[in-house]
Formats: C-alpha cells, sequence, structure tokens
C-alpha cells in the first residue's frame, strides 16, 4: 500500500462518522503507517572531501533507510580539514545511527553535548554537516525549498557585495567599476600596501619587502591605515556615493587603533566596516560605538553565543557576520538571526572560497527568510566547482538567488568530486595560516 493510497483510506475512515471497534483498529493501523513512512532514520553518514577550486571543501552525506532518500550538509573547516572527517565519521555516526530524521533540534543538541566541552571549531563544523543535511532532507521529504520549511521568502533574492583587490590604490578602483557595471551595488575594497604584507590586496608589489627582525613576511598597522584612508578618499571621488563600499581590517590592528581608524573612515560613509578588532578584544566594540556611527560588522570568526550575544543585544555592532559552519549549521545560525532583529542588527553571513555551494545556499536561505538581512559576501563558482555541485547559487545583477527545489536544491557528483583530492597548500601547512609578524618580530592576529 502506498503513501498515497494510506492517506486516501484516512481521509475515508474519518469521513465515515462514528466508527466500529473494528473500524477504530483499521485506523489506527493505517496511522501507525503513516507514521512509520513519515518518519526514515539514519542508515549512514558520510564525509566527502573534495577541492575542485583548489580549496578543500568537506560535505556531509547522511543515507536513510529509505531508497533515493539522502541530504547534503557543509563541514568546511578548511584551515583543520583532515580533522572534519573523523569527527563525523568516528564519534557523530556511531552516535545518530538509526535515530529518526525529522527531529533536527533534538539531534543538534545531541551532537552538542555530546563532547561535553563546547563550541570547539571542529566539532562546530561537524554538526553543521549533520545539521544541513538533515535539513536538505526533511525538505525533500515536503518537496519544498528549506525556505518554504522556516515560513516563506520576505524577500526575492539577496543583494551581494564583491571583492575588488588590488596591488595599486587605482587598480582597485578600476575592479570596483567592472564589478559595477556588472550590477553590483556594493564592492568590498581591499589594496596592498608597498612593501609590506597585506589582506587580499596581495603583496606589496615591485617595492622591495619590509625586512623585519624575523624572517618571513612584515605587517605594521600605521602604514596599512594611511594607506586604506588614501584609497577611500580616491574612490569617493571617483565613484560617487550611491555604491556601498566596504573593507575588511582582518584584526589587524590594536583596539586604539581600531577605535580611530574606525573615526576616520566615518567621513567615507562605508556600506561597514569588517573586524576591526579579534574576538578577544571585544569589549572594545563599546569605545567604537561611543565614538563614531561607522557601521561594523563582526562574527567571522565566532565559534560561541558568548561572542555573538553581547554584540548583538547591546547593539554594538550593526551586522552579524557568522561562518555558518562555524556557528554549527543551519539550526543555531536561524537563532543568530531572531536574535539579531530583536535588536536591529542585519545579518551578512560570511561567504568566502571555503564555503562549500551547499553552505551558499543555506547562506542565501537565511537571507530570504530573515526581516532583518542586511547584505551577503559572495564568492562565484568556478566551471570544476559547478562539475562537482549541480545547482549551485545564481547570481544575476548583483543579486544572489537561492534554488526553488526541494531542500537544499543541490546534487553532489562524488565521481567527480574524487577528481579533485585534498593537496597540501604550497605552503606546506595543510591548510592553516602562516606567520606574519612585525617588525619588531612579534606575531600579530590576522
Amino acid at each position: 500500500m502506498n503513501r498515497r493510497s494510506i492517506l486516501k483510506s484516512i481521509a475515508g475512515v474519518g469521513l465515515a462518522g462514528l466508527m466500529t471497534p473494528r473500524e477504530q483498529r483499521a485506523q489506527q493501523a493505517v496511522e501507525k503507517a503513516v507514521r512509520g513512512l513519515a518518519r526514515p532514520k539514519i542508515k549512514d553518514i558520510a564525509v566527502i572531501e573534495t577541492a575542485p577550486a583548489g580549496v578543500r571543501l568537506d560535505v556531509v552525506k547522511i543515507t536513510t533507510d529509505q531508497d533515493g532518500l539522502y541530504g547534503y550538509g557543509c563541514a568546511t573547516f578548511t584551515q583543520r580539514a583532515d580533522l572534519v572527517k573523523p569527527a563525523v565519521e568516528r564519534y557523530l555516526k556511531p552516535l545518530l545511527k538509526n535515530h529518526t530524521v525529522d527531529k533536527i533540534e533534538d539531534i543538534w543538541q545531541t551532537c552538542y553535548d555530546s563532547s561535553y566541552w563546547k563550541n570547539g571549531p571542529v566539532l562546530n563544523n561537524a554538526i553543521s554537516g549533520v545539521d544541513l543535511a538533515l535539513w536538505d532532507i526533511k525538505g525533500r521529504m515536503a518537496n519544498m525549498p528549506v525556505y518554504d520549511l522556516v515560513g516563506g521568502k520576505c524577500r526575492e533574492a539577496a543583494d551581494v557585495y564583491a571583492h575588488a583587490d588590488g596591488g595599486e590604490i587605482q587598480q582597485v578602483i578600476d575592479n570596483a567599476k567592472r564589478y559595477m557595471g556588472q550590477g553590483f551595488r556594493n564592492v568590498r575594497m581591499q589594496v596592498s600596501v608597498p612593501g609590506y604584507q597585506g589582506y587580499a590586496g596581495g603583496g606589496g608589489g615591485a617595492v622591495p619587502p619590509v625586512k623585519g627582525l624575523a624572517a618571513g613576511p612584515v605587517f605594521e598597522p600605521l602604514p596599512y591605515i594611511r594607506r586604506v584612508l588614501k584609497m577611500f578618499d580616491a574612490a569617493r571621488e571617483q565613484l560617487g556615493e550611491d555604491v556601498g563600499l566596504l573593507h575588511d581590517v582582518h584584526e589587524r590592528v590594536t583596539p586604539n587603533e581600531a577605535v580611530r581608524f574606525a573615526k576616520d573612515l566615518e567621513k567615507y560613509h562605508l556600506f561597514f566596516m569588517e573586524d576591526p578588532l579579534s574576538p578577544e578584544d571585544i569589549a572594545y566594540f563599546r569605545q567604537i560605538r561611543q565614538q563614531c556611527a561607522t557601521p561594523i560588522a563582526m562574527g567571522e570568526l565566532f565559534n560561541s553565543p558568548h561572542e555573538w550575544t553581547p554584540l548583538i543585544s547591546e547593539r554594538l555592532i550593526d551586522y552579524i557576520r557568522c561562518h555558518v559552519s562555524q556557528a554549527g549549521g543551519f539550526t543555531p545560525a536561524r537563532k543568530i538571526a531572531i536574535l539579531g532583529e530583536q535588536f536591529g542588527v542585519k545579518t551578512a553571513w560570511h561567504g568566502p572560497g571555503d564555503v562549500s555551494p551547499i553552505g551558499h545556499m543555506a547562506n542565501v536561505t537565511l537571507d530570504v527568510v530573515s526581516y532583518n538581512f542586511g547584505i551577503q559576501e559572495y564568492t562565484p563558482f568556478n566551471a570544476r566547482t559547478q562539475e562537482v555541485f549541480s545547482g549551485c547559487p545564481v547570481c544575476e545583477d548583483g543579486y544572489l538567488w537561492p534554488s526553488t527545489k526541494p531542500g537544499w536544491g543541490i546534487e553532489v557528483d562524488e565521481k567527480a568530486a574524487a577528481k579533485y583530492p585534498f593537496t597540501n597548500p604550497a605552503n606546506g601547512l595543510n591548510g592553516g595560516w602562516g606567520e606574519l609578524r612585525k617588525g619588531d618580530g612579534q606575531i600579530i592576529k590576522q
């Protein structure tokens, strides 16, 4: 008896009015059968490791005991990618095998408590892979995209920003103009500092590198700050006031420098200044808020509610931009968005290349269902990534669109994924960040 026949039987018995004991027993048997069909169990959990764009991606696949019913989730933690697979397959899989897939909140809490010590990035990413895969399964079962499962869209697509980087100020501005010509209304601008190692702008160009007391590249906050201020002077003159301009400090300045930097940037009317402080220094956001009106975005490095809750509840930031898999998946990210709405803090989820297309689809799903959406970071997908992941989010005229297919709307070609295995990056650190020091040899946060 198929599901449709069972549901028709329930309807027929229900309309019969007063039932005999035999009819009641029959109805109970049918209802039990329907409940059984609606509660598939976890049969297997596996991690797919692939790097089609040279960035190592971890994707969790949950297979159920019903043929053809499965789901995918993003568990990408590029800097420690090799640790995610054992965290999922050696720890979460034995814990969750034979659980029914419908209790997503219960499964999330079960995983969260299982290691006793909580909020570590490896565990959070492992949980995220499971969590997103369960939402994918639920969407496939309901024949709905995930955004319909959580109340439906309150906007059609998500406004995004592109990355305009360069070694010279004019190069960055020309790149911004190119994106504006493609329909982007918002651009993040990063420029290198001659002689110094920077973030996202490239090296110091043809200028001989500054040598410090320790081997390796050198970064100094004050030359960097002066360079960025010159860039925005030129950018506003050439690009005008209509384009939203963003900048990522990447936590590379001291708290006092961050306060002054935010004040100096105020006249350029940025869309936001990102990560001016490290998570260890979040108390200084009170000083920034007290002294200037430059919009602040923070959260990319957050793993714990103890980090984002005070910044949101005290209205010390304007945009919360957690990395969804680092926060533990779609389930906690949805709660972060709702918390932000209560305090007027908008969302700007982290969307770099080290997020799988499934993670990007989770981002844009949150974007279209959250009333307090602010902006979405966008990274394009190359041809090899689209070979592995069919159904990637589509960007048109500066807007990112979620899939209308059930679940996340993404299928993973595992044979194609195997063509692009993990490799050790050129720096030999297996994905980890290298050293960056000041001229005196002190290592800095980056």
